[in-house]
């Protein structure tokens, strides 16, 4: 999916692929869903973004080096990638 999209933006393959998203990083990115849906849908903060990873790491021991490199990440513009909300009530 993530490859068709990019393609149907005339994006160059062989400039984007090492870009992907690894499947450590889609396994976090779906948790992270699951607890933003189990909120009402409500985007988090960065502080409610942080504990959220912090948990997902707590409880899948084998994803923390994921975490911790997400956590390590600025937001960028990508679809898939973490972005937070600057709003103070989201947390």
């Amino acid at each position: 999916m993530l490859i068709h999209e990019r393609l149907r933006h005339g994006e160059d393959p062989w400039e984007f692929m090492e870009e992907l998203p690894t499947v450590d990083e889609l396994v976090v990115y779906s948790l992270r869903a699951e607890n933003i849906e189990s909120n009402g849908g409500r985007r988090p903060n960065e502080v409610r973004h942080y504990r959220v990873l912090r948990q997902i790491a707590l409880e899948y021991p084998d994803l923390t080096p994921t975490v911790w490199k997400l956590l390590g990440q600025t937001n960028t513009h990508r679809a898939w990638d973490a972005v937070v909300t600057d709003s103070p009530g989201a947390a």
